[in-house]
């Protein structure tokens, strides 16, 4: 019985020391160790995501700490000059039409419809994507369409389904308003109105919408409790066994690319090519940007076409794997426009509960609405 007590006292204290080591240097797995013990280490000795070869991920980071200058920002006469145009229904062939008809800000910059209405009550083919923190996008629109925002700001303007607005008259009709004129002075040095300043203003005012600190931001500064337990675990799902790495990563939770995850509705009610309307290339048939999840449970209704207002319900579908309506080889080899779901989707095999962990966490990256007051006297 001595020699038993005498080993237990020598073992006990090697123990503590190798999993302090283990702790360390990242090696404590959740078998092993609480979640929250796991997580509460620098990311850097955060377990590996699980990803797919070939597959560039970029690890969680928080977003800055507010800006004090941003209130200066807000001042500079070409963001004023933005502003004002962006909540301007005199943009619109109708005059009934803003940017901020679809960009709400008291939405999350989207609008909570499926998709949009626009000019004589023409229902859109895609959901608004929200515009928070559209300066970080390198391209943009689900199909990537445009590869700079000033381009972005253009393409609504002038579509006969939206804002069907003539980009030739809009300076014209514009100038006329003399309160403009002051504002263009005092942005640009001249009074001079053409479609691209219009552009530029417009976008120059986006460059300054941007998400809030959510509490995940605050947990990865090092405050460990701003998460609870069960979002801690929908943090660890996320990163393994939800394979939502694959593709929402980094500071903004995209990867920036474009997939096709079994969405296409190939030949059916909902058929959308997506990026293939760009490129003209059938490989990338039902492809769209991933969206940035930053304030996803402030943005529904999700994908696309908006045809998801439920976030169990859409991770169910991903849970599925989506692999259900892709293309087998001798039906591409046939048509060769036929879709094929990316290989990244798989079936996960999350239990209900899971997918309620994964909930709770992106409840968790989704910060408090900031609702910025519309201007309350447009130009005249």
């Amino acid at each position: 019985m001595k020699k038993i007590i005498v080993l237990i006292s020598l073992c006990v204290p090697i123990l503590l020391t190798q999993s302090f080591r283990d702790r360390k240097y990242g090696m404590v797995s959740p078998q092993t160790d609480s979640l929250r013990a796991l997580y509460s280490l620098a990311t850097g000795n955060w377990p590996k995501p699980t990803v797919d070869s070939g597959v560039v991920w970029k690890e969680f980071e928080p977003l800055p700490d507010f800006d004090t200058s941003y209130f200066a920002t807000m001042e500079k006469p070409d963001v004023v000059l933005g502003k004002m145009l962006f909540f301007d229904p005199r943009l619109s062939g109708s005059n009934q039409i803003s940017c901020s008809s679809c960009h709400n800000p008291q939405t999350s910059w989207a609008d909570k419809i499926s998709t949009s209405v626009g000019h004589d009550h023409q229902i859109g083919k895609r959901n608004s994507i929200s515009l928070l923190n559209v300066h970080a996008r390198k391209t943009f629109f689900w199909d990537g369409r445009a590869t700079t925002l000033e381009e972005q700001v253009k393409n609504p303007i002038e579509a006969h389904d939206e804002m069907a607005m003539d980009a030739t008259k809009l300076p014209k009709k514009i100038y006329k308003i003399h309160g403009y004129r002051t504002l263009f002075k005092e942005a640009y040095g001249t009074d001079k109105i053409t479609f691209d300043r219009i552009a530029q203003a417009l976008a120059a005012f986006q460059m300054t919408i941007s998400s809030r600190q959510s509490r995940f931001d605050r947990f990865l500064k090092g405050e460990h409790k701003m998460l609870n337990d069960q979002e801690i675990k929908g943090l660890h799902l996320f990163r393994t066994k939800a394979r939502c790495m694959n593709c929402h990563h980094g500071q903004y939770f995209t990867d920036e690319d474009f997939h096709n995850i079994g969405l296409t509705y190939y030949k059916r009610k909902y058929e959308d090519l997506g990026r293939y309307h760009v490129t003209d290339n059938p490989d990338d048939v039902g492809k769209f940007r991933t969206p940035s999840l930053r304030d996803v449970m402030n943005t529904a209704p999700w994908m696309h076409n908006g045809l998801f207002d439920n976030i169990t319900g859409l991770l169910n579908i991903y849970n599925s794997g989506m692999q259900m309506n892709t293309a087998k080889p001798e039906v591409k080899a046939k048509d060769p426009m036929a879709p094929v779901t990316d290989p990244l989707m798989k079936p996960l095999k999350l239990t209900k509960q899971e997918i309620q962990d994964v909930i709770a966490f992106l409840g968790a990256i989704t910060a408090t609405e900031y609702k910025m007051r519309r201007p309350e006297v447009l130009p005249n």
